[in-house]
């Protein structure tokens, strides 16, 4: 009987021992998921940025990291490249040239 015993606290040690390791494996997935994610966020945020200051001189830019597209009255929506997609609204101001961001929103699928 004592046996027995012994043998179920040993299974169930064991158990919440594989368990622990399976959490903290998950947890380590979930931490360098979040930093990818954040990476790639930062990255969508600069090239959308890059892309708002050298709106009115395109031919600057080498390589052209975003999407431009027209939304009348020198308004202009401006979407990342990269995943995840990041859009903004900006106004030109025609007399000084000088570039307002409008708003932001996050791109879906």
């Amino acid at each position: 009987m004592i046996l027995a015993w012994i043998a179920s606290l040993l299974l169930l040690c064991s158990s919440l021992i594989t368990h622990i390791e399976r959490l903290s494996t998950l947890r380590m997935i979930e931490v360098n998921t979040i930093e990818v994610a954040q990476k790639q966020f930062i990255a969508a945020e600069k090239a959308v940025q890059e892309c708002a200051q050298h709106i009115t001189a395109l031919s600057i830019l080498q390589s052209n990291p975003c999407f431009i597209k027209p939304a009348g009255n020198q308004r202009w929506l401006i979407s990342s490249k990269e995943k995840p997609g990041i859009e903004i609204g900006v106004l030109v101001d025609e007399k000084t040239g000088s570039v307002t961001r409008i708003n932001w929103r996050q791109v879906f699928e």
